[in-house]
């Protein structure tokens, strides 16, 4: 068998199906980057790794197929899509303005002790930085937005938004591994500070430029380092 990457074990609900606990994994490998951009996988691999039976694996590649975070090939192979400069750009700009949306839509809703629970993630996200875990950092950060996003008991944007971050998730843990600068302003403080107030405009500000200065730079960078790689290389 093909080396495969290690796909982790995450939460799952007494009684869940082979099916949905299956699709629950390997979402949660697409979204934090455990299964790098290009890589390809099987549907026999995917069983062995997982311990399981074909059936399920095919149900949930069809959905995340649906959701485009991953790609089927043929000869029943997949992989994680590559990234690319107009692709990312769109991702980008897609998450900008659906996730601005949905803190704004939210913000009536957030009480002072959500907005101390939203600070402990904070917290816990620069803890993960000093440890240099991009795991732990990543799952942290979909925590940090996931709350501020459900406080609106209304909302509906978050599949929406968890699929943007399925199709980015990958590519912006190959970014982190690089090395290259990421985050170099905390926007969240910038976040933090517009929901203490109860200013829309702010809390609209800070969170495109959340995602911008989280990972627009960097990936740009890696995007470009990509293809000036690809162009010195001989024929």
């Amino acid at each position: 068998m093909a080396q495969f990457p290690q796909i982790p074990e995450v939460p799952l609900a007494p009684g869940i199906t082979d099916q949905e606990g299956v699709y629950q994994r390997l979402r949660a490998a697409i979204m934090t980057g455990a299964i790098e951009p290009g890589t390809t996988l099987t549907f026999r691999g995917l069983a062995e790794v997982l311990s399981c039976s074909p059936t399920p694996i095919r149900e949930a590649v069809r959905r995340l197929s649906s959701e485009h975070a991953i790609e089927v090939l043929g000869n029943r192979r997949m992989q994680i899509p590559a990234m690319t400069p107009a692709r990312f750009e769109e991702i980008l700009s897609l998450r900008g303005a659906i996730e601005s949306y949905a803190a704004v839509r939210a913000l009536p809703y957030v009480s002072e002790i959500l907005i101390d629970e939203i600070v402990e993630l904070d917290t816990r996200m620069d803890q993960a930085i000093e440890n240099h875990d991009p795991s732990h950092l990543t799952v942290l950060n979909h925590q940090f937005h996931r709350q501020l996003y459900t406080a609106n008991p209304h909302q509906v944007a978050m599949p929406i938004i968890e699929s943007i971050w399925m199709q980015l998730g990958p590519f912006q843990r190959q970014v982190i591994e690089t090395g290259l600068e990421y985050y170099v302003i905390d926007r969240h403080q910038e976040i933090i500070r517009a929901l203490r107030a109860r200013d829309a405009i702010a809390l609209s500000v800070a969170i495109e430029a959340d995602i911008r200065d989280g990972i627009y730079r960097s990936g740009k960078q890696f995007l470009q380092n990509c293809a000036a790689d690809t162009l010195s290389r001989p024929d």
